[in-house]
């Protein structure tokens, strides 16, 4: 089971493309768009956000849209489907893709590291539909919409802090030893 996590969380998901995506083992044709959700204790959430409809990729569409979703605490996964509107405006379900919330917070990671991450959809049968691509960044507190958030940087800082009086910054690197380099 995916790990959970204990407060709730906002995420900035891009939806960047989807590969051979395909309805009846038929390439769509156009239309192709995303929509996300976040599961609230194992089931989909109301709809989080949505790409536009590709009108011109076919089977391949290419979106490259930022969407932010709400993370509720002890959230197992986030839902991405992949679906075609017709031109009746009716919505034919293409794929989905359930992506664990342990793939992109908890590990070693800081929480704003940005993941690159793509997953087999399935259709409504459970058959293999294509490939959705998308990058997925956890948007730390102390970035959200606060006026010192707009003075600080989007990059976490890494390092042993020193005396800034007489360095004057952080010093980042990864000890060197070699054991054979003072032998005789």
């Amino acid at each position: 089971m995916a790990n959970t996590h204990n407060r709730s969380l906002e995420l900035e998901v891009t939806v960047i493309s989807g590969e051979d995506l395909r309805i009846n083992d038929k390439p769509i044709k156009n239309n192709a768009f995303v929509t996300i959700k976040a599961d609230s204790h194992g089931s989909p959430s109301l709809l989080q956000g949505s790409t536009k409809p590709d009108v011109r990729s076919e089977s391949y569409p290419y979106w490259d849209e930022k969407l932010h979703v709400d993370l509720p605490a002890g959230s197992h996964y986030v839902v991405v489907e992949v679906c075609r509107r017709s031109s009746a405006a009716v919505d034919k379900l293409v794929g989905t893709a359930w992506i664990p919330v342990s793939d992109f917070i908890g590990n070693y990671t800081p929480e704003n590291y940005l993941h690159f991450l793509s997953y087999r959809l399935r259709d409504v049968k459970g058959q293999r539909n294509g490939i959705i691509n998308i990058s997925v960044r956890v948007i730390p507190p102390s970035y959200k919409g606060t006026a010192a958030s707009s003075s600080s940087p989007s990059v976490p800082k890494f390092g042993i802090p020193v005396d800034r009086e007489k360095t004057g910054g952080t010093v980042t690197g990864v000890p060197v030893w070699c054991p054979n380099q003072w032998k005789s």
